[in-house]
């Protein structure tokens, strides 16, 4: 579902009008767009918010994580976008920085992670860019069902977790499968293969 405005929004024009209640939403060519996920998509989603605040509580990292954290980002040509990350980790003193305005941050967030679904090149090319473009960290992408291209999956396609990280400006990626213990500069000392990530959809013929 999209709701078409005569006008390409604005960031702030899209806060203003985000239908409270009526499900998730990004700004993407100035236009509102529902996002929809799988109740498997928000499995795994899910998953991850409960073993990031775990692992931030344990190791006294002062985190906030949360599935509903919407972050301005912006395309190469300029154009303003609203996105909304499966899981972001923000720190503490960000997200409190402001506590009384609605969960949209202008600055980059600590890490953020996309689900894939049927738009996977939104996750792999869009989001990628306009994540490295804001300057995030640390940037994961969770291919539980293998949809993205043989390229990026192999042949036969398998599940695949790749992990993106800043260095000078620019994401370098590593890839994680199977039983490979996920590596996140967030979270170092992180206990998470990928099979446990890919069980929690519940999803059985994975």
């Amino acid at each position: 579902m999209t709701l078409t405005a005569t006008n390409k929004l604005t960031f702030l024009e899209f806060l203003e009008q985000y239908p409270d209640g009526f499900g998730q939403y990004e700004l993407v060519n100035g236009e509102l767009v529902k996002v929809e996920p799988t109740r498997a998509h928000k499995n795994v989603a899910r998953f991850l918010v409960r073993c990031f605040d775990r692992e931030s509580e344990r190791l006294n990292l002062d985190y906030i994580v949360d599935k509903d954290i919407i972050i301005k980002t912006t395309t190469q040509e300029g154009e303003e976008r609203g996105r909304n990350p499966d899981v972001g980790v923000v720190k503490a003193e960000v997200w409190n920085s402001n506590v009384r305005t609605y969960g949209a941050l202008t600055e980059p967030i600590q890490l953020a992670v996309e689900v894939v679904s049927t738009n996977w090149e939104d996750d792999y090319i869009d989001k990628r860019d306009e994540y490295q473009r804001l300057g995030i960290p640390e940037y994961w992408i969770v291919d539980y069902l293998a949809i993205g291209s043989r390229t990026l999956l192999g042949n036969p396609k398998q599940p695949k977790i790749f992990v993106y990280q800043l260095v000078e400006g620019e994401y370098q990626v590593q890839c994680f499968t199977g039983s490979d213990r996920i590596i996140s500069s967030t979270f170092p000392e992180l206990e998470l293969t990928c099979e446990q990530v890919f069980a929690s959809s519940q999803i059985r013929e994975l």
